[in-house]
């Protein structure tokens, strides 16, 4: 018994690996956020938060997968890269295992959220349900496609906007949509707030990967714009969030605990300071960490001043 446990640890251990669930706090935060501001509505619902979350999990795992493969077949992932190292590039897991590992965890997320869908609008709301239906289809071509395939968008600057539009906007005012079952127009300041700092973890990514991304032709947005320009680019991006985050505030202003999230832009000025003051990419990993947290915590606590 103890052997088959021992044999199947070690055969989960290049799929957990491969799964990198460091980013999942990050594809949670909009759910989260979401799930807050619909609670301050009144309209929290148990279930669909659990199947929000299994949901936006699923899709991230399907992310990395495909980002794994895609990456590994191109050949990005050379000896030249600074970050983890990936499953197919050290030969844990092989490309045809990998692209098996991205079509399951794209039918998962497809149940996922064919059961959120159902749970949210039930079938007397059928126009919002096949809306729905069409969004998590694209989400789940959006996860492959990033660098999958003949013209991944991931290798043409792209990535920033994919991951705004479905990171912030999508990930927070959908989530909200599936409580409230309507659009609420304030909440796009603290989507537009998740929005820039998601992208800004991105661009930390391609802003330590530059030198590899270069090698292989995958012309990120710092890859186009020079590692000079993409350093302007994410102080803009922080700056905005924080202006977005206040502006909410302000004007749906109820109690003084609303500035509570401002707890998590102390990380975020500390890395602020850290990416002004660094020309090391080996340095900037850690700097990835940092800000995928921070981002999280500003979605709790941001959450939990709307309804303290």
């Amino acid at each position: 018994m103890v052997k088959l446990i021992n044999r199947i640890f070690k055969e989960m251990k290049p799929w957990v690996q491969a799964a990198r669930l460091r980013t999942l706090p990050l594809s949670m935060s909009g759910i989260i956020l979401g799930a807050f501001l619909a609670h301050s509505y009144q309209k929290f619902d148990g279930l669909i938060f659990l199947f929000a979350l299994f949901t936006t999990i699923s899709l991230q795992v399907l992310s990395n997968f495909a980002n794994d493969y895609g990456d590994g077949v191109k050949g990005t992932d050379a000896g030249h890269r600074i970050g983890p190292k990936r499953a197919l590039q050290i030969g844990a897991i092989s490309p045809k295992q990998m692209l098996r590992g991205v079509y399951i965890s794209a039918i998962i997320a497809f149940l996922f959220a064919v059961i959120l869908i159902y749970l949210s609008f039930g079938v007397e709301n059928f126009k919002y349900s096949i809306c729905f239906l069409v969004l998590g289809i694209l989400s789940i071509v959006a996860s492959i496609k990033y660098t999958v395939g003949k013209n991944p968008y991931g290798y043409y600057g792209l990535g920033d906007v994919f991951v705004f539009l479905f990171f912030g906007l999508l990930s927070v005012l959908g989530s909200l949509f599936l409580f409230v079952r309507q659009f609420e127009i304030l909440a796009l300041l603290p989507a537009f707030t998740l929005g820039f700092l998601s992208v800004g973890v991105l661009n930390v990514n391609n802003m330590r990967d530059s030198v590899s991304d270069r090698l292989s032709n995958k012309n990120t947005l710092v890859v186009k714009m020079g590692d000079g320009f993409a350093k302007k680019y994410h102080y803009c991006l922080l700056i905005l969030a924080f202006v977005f985050a206040l502006t909410y505030v302000l004007f749906n202003y109820k109690s003084p605990f609303q500035f509570i999230y401002l707890i998590s832009f102390i990380p975020i000025t500390s890395h602020f300071i850290t990416i002004y003051k660094n020309n090391d990419p080996k340095k900037l990993d850690p700097e990835l960490k940092k800000l995928a947290l921070s981002t999280f915590l500003f979605s709790v606590l941001f959450g939990l001043g709307q309804i303290l």
